[in-house]
């Protein structure tokens, strides 16, 4: 029995190559027994026809299945159903029900309902998208990050691909990270002191799980990075919040009963400010008479182009109170999901514990092929290109705010991605959001990143690492037009 041609079509929303969706369609065919042992597909040529696409790439993807035995080859009568494929079960689906349980009463811990908004995962759709965190396509090195990975799948590096590391993380990303990404931060740390994460989000949680308890005392910045509120919020510790002036967090109004102190001073997020180094040592002399813990978060170090970075407030560190999170995932792209922590070997080891518990390390793939995507000098090369075409973005938005006269409250003194914007007052930035939305423009309302009641909700923030120069004057013109009217 034949399968018939028209059982084929392909979905334009497919993620993959057309050789892809076509293995695809035929592997869920035979998978879900719609496609059926000894029964013969269409031929290469009469499949692509039908799909109006190349016969070569019908053929590879035949040979393909071909070769993973699900198919089969019989001569010049073509392809058929392999006699071992996998087959589907054998067994009839019980119809699924209404829940008979409870899940009010029975979820004893509840992670839902926090201040982190949900970005649109369409971004890429708009013509606007002023969004941050995001990777521009057109910057990346897809060319030498595919080498690479191609490498890391190598015979040489099969120990690395396949091993369980257990506590441990890949020797070589760990080296690179103590010998090379460390000391430009001016921070001098031992592989004992250094534990990769699975991006800079999970270092904070892991954080706050070994510091904080319900007794103790958690000091943030107001605003702040709205997810690490989230993560102190499901950890039930007290929470002080401290507001931030053009220069960030402030020392001398940090509570005396506090224990963790979590700061963004390269960059805090969101209003970009740069803490200098006069209030560094403040924190530290502030944290060292209250024998409280610092946590920070260098979320955007790499993202500076006007001038010299200051040194890392761990590197001030002489006492070992300074816990440092790191992240790559933002200078390489966000779907990455690495960071790091670095810290006292005694934190460490119980970060190592807690990772152990949940999830054992990252994948050794992913950590190998960054390993040598930073060993072989691609990542450099990726952050020279990045400052240079952030650095003429930022020159662009700057002039189209000033233009259209908007107000900027908060931009950072050596770069960074984004700028911290405030509306008139009366003007809803969530109402705004929405509004521009139609008009393909993309802003983050910053009411997200206030804590407690009464949040300001003129506030937002354009990022300018998504959107293309050519694009930023007009989506600027934009968002000044639905302010005024």
């Amino acid at each position: 029995m034949a399968i018939s041609v028209e059982t084929f079509f392909l979905n334009p929303q497919f993620q993959g190559t057309l050789q892809a969706q076509i293995q695809q369609m035929i592997a869920e065919g035979i998978l879900s027994g719609r496609f059926r042992v000894g029964e013969r597909l269409p031929s290469t040529r009469k499949l692509a026809t039908h799909l109006g696409i190349s016969r070569i790439t019908v053929t590879l993807a035949y040979t393909e299945l071909l070769a993973n035995d699900y198919l089969t080859s019989r001569g010049r009568s073509g392809y058929f159903v392999s006699e071992n494929a996998p087959v589907p079960p054998n067994f009839t689906p019980v119809a699924r029900g209404e829940d008979q349980v409870d899940w009010t009463r029975a979820i004893g811990k509840r992670f839902t309902g926090g201040d982190t908004p949900e970005k649109p995962q369409n971004w890429a759709s708009f013509k606007y998208p002023f969004i941050y965190g995001q990777t521009d396509p057109s910057l990346f090195d897809h060319a030498n990050w595919r080498l690479c990975a191609l490498q890391a799948l190598g015979q040489k590096d099969f120990t690395a691909l396949t091993t369980d590391y257990y506590d441990h993380d890949d020797p070589r990303l760990i080296e690179f990270i103590a010998r090379n990404t460390l000391p430009r931060r001016g921070i001098i740390a031992r592989p004992e002191e250094i534990l990769i994460t699975v991006g800079a989000q999970n270092a904070l949680w892991m954080t706050v799980q070994i510091l904080l308890t319900q007794r103790r005392m958690a000091a943030i910045e107001d605003p702040c990075y709205h997810a690490m509120r989230d993560i102190l919020n499901q950890s039930r510790c007290h929470v002080a919040p401290l507001p931030v002036d053009r220069d960030g967090l402030q020392p001398d109004h940090i509570p005396p009963d506090t224990d963790v102190i979590f700061t963004t001073p390269s960059h805090q997020c969101p209003t970009a400010a740069t803490m200098p180094m006069s209030r560094r040592h403040a924190l530290l002399e502030r944290a060292r008479e209250l024998d409280a813990l610092i946590v920070e978060d260098d979320y955007e170090f790499e993202m500076s182009f006007l001038d010299a970075p200051s040194p890392a407030l761990k590197s001030l560190d002489t006492d070992g109170r300074v816990i440092y999170v790191g992240s790559f995932s933002k200078s390489l792209f966000p779907g990455l999901r690495l960071g790091y922590l670095v810290g006292s070997e005694a934190f460490i080891r119980e970060a190592r514990a807690l990772r152990a518990s949940i999830l054992r390390h990252p994948p050794g793939h992913i950590q190998r092929t960054t390993a040598y995507f930073l060993s072989l000098g691609h990542y450099d090369a990726l952050i020279r290109r990045l400052r240079e075409a952030l650095r003429v973005r930022r020159t662009t938005m700057r002039d189209a705010i000033e233009e259209h006269g908007l107000t900027i409250a908060g931009q950072g003194v050596h770069g960074g991605s984004s700028f911290w914007m405030r509306a008139p007052e009366g003007v809803d930035t969530e109402k705004l959001a929405l509004k521009l939305q139609a008009n393909g423009v993309l802003i983050e309302p910053g009411r997200p990143f206030f804590h407690g009641r009464g949040r300001p909700r003129n506030f937002y923030r354009l990022a300018y690492s998504s959107i293309p120069n050519e694009r930023i004057h007009k989506g600027v013109s934009l968002i000044a037009e639905a302010i005024k009217g």
